[in-house]
């Protein structure tokens, strides 16, 4: 059995390359200090871990993820069913729709995009992969929270904080969202973006992830239905493929 004393250690190192997996840019000690809410010689002393095997490199005093990290990504690229499943159907979808298509997972409290395929319109909107969201709004983050197991979903529901109102009306709305298959949005979490998600699920209904077609909330009036039928239909082809 781990120690307290070294699963709260691996904790703090996992949680401070979480952080930088997750930055566009690199940080500094003093970004990652406000992001992990550890104090500066607990950070050094993760930094310092990761750095020897790896995982950070350092440069100019500003921290990013290090070879191994690619390492991991490029074996995740070979090896994960899920993702070798759902290119092919993507590019269709995106070929089909004109529109941008990315496939996401649920990761304890966020929405982590595994897959991005991007329109090849001038005007598109992205999720980049890698990046992960709050799962709280948003098309993918309802359809996700929607389809996990009820007692996963009533504790993040229950995270959020909200009154006993707010709550029962998300509770509500997931339901709905179950029910149908899949969730709609329109500019919920970035204005002017529409968004529609279905579920991938393997054998005995498990979630797998989600397909998320997104596009300008200009360019899809009219076009609504049609655009959330691929995208469903799209998400089923994934999941028969996982049978």
């Amino acid at each position: 059995m781990t120690p307290p004393e070294a699963s709260a250690h691996n904790d703090r190192a996992l949680l401070v390359l979480s952080v930088l997996a997750q930055s566009k840019a690199a940080m500094s000690a003093a970004e990652l200090m406000q992001a992990t809410g550890l104090s500066q010689s607990t950070l050094y002393r993760q930094i310092a871990t990761l750095r020897r095997w790896g995982f950070v490199m350092e440069a100019e005093g500003r921290y990013s993820p290090g070879p191994v990290s690619v390492q991991l990504a490029t074996g995740f690229d070979g090896n994960s069913d899920l993702v070798m499943a759902a290119r092919a159907d993507m590019r269709a979808l995106a070929q089909q729709s004109r529109e941008s298509v990315a496939l996401v997972t649920a990761v304890n409290d966020r929405v982590v995009c595994l897959e991005m395929i991007d329109s090849e319109q001038s005007l598109r909107c992205s999720f980049d992969r890698g990046r992960s969201v709050p799962a709280r709004d948003g098309a993918s983050a309802k359809c996700l929270l929607a389809h996990l197991p009820t007692d996963q979903r009533d504790a993040l529901l229950d995270a959020f904080g909200e009154s006993a109102e707010r709550r029962a009306q998300r509770a509500a709305e997931l339901d709905a969202i179950r029910e149908a298959g899949h969730a709609v949005t329109h500019g919920e979490v970035d204005a002017g973006v529409w968004g529609a998600s279905a579920p991938v699920l393997s054998s005995g209904r498990r979630l797998r992830g989600a397909i998320t077609l997104m596009a300008p909330i200009t360019r899809v009036q009219g076009m609504e239905a049609a655009l959330l039928h691929m995208t469903v239909v799209t998400a089923a082809r994934i999941s028969r493929a996982l049978q």
